[in-house]
């Protein structure tokens, strides 16, 4: 499956547009982690415990939001828009929008 940020696909005709698609994924923190990186938030540099953690919940995301665009019978996904938000401390959500299509074969 095609699964893009652009509106439309080079070389390809998208023969229909079949609906808004989305997936979403809740991701807690635990206490080691929030403290590795509040060490590191005081010493500088990056912290690879989050930036894992922001990884794995775009890929949940992206997948959750496939899934359902491949049992509307899509076979791409397009205008992709990836969402973080911080829900409450130690949580974050992840959120993957796209507009499901048919693009001719």
């Amino acid at each position: 499956m095609i699964i893009t940020t652009t509106h439309t696909l080079q070389n390809r005709e998208i023969e229909r547009y079949i609906g808004i698609v989305s997936g979403e994924a809740i991701m807690g923190a635990n206490v080691v982690r929030d403290f590795l990186a509040s060490v590191t938030d005081v010493i500088g540099g990056r912290s690879s415990a989050y930036e894992n953690k922001l990884a794995e919940g775009r890929e949940i995301a992206i997948r959750e939001m496939e899934e359902k665009a491949q049992k509307l019978g899509a076979n791409a996904v397009i205008g992709v828009d990836l969402d973080f938000e911080t829900l409450r401390e130690g949580m974050m959500m992840c959120i993957a929008t796209g507009t499901a299509v048919y693009v001719k074969q």
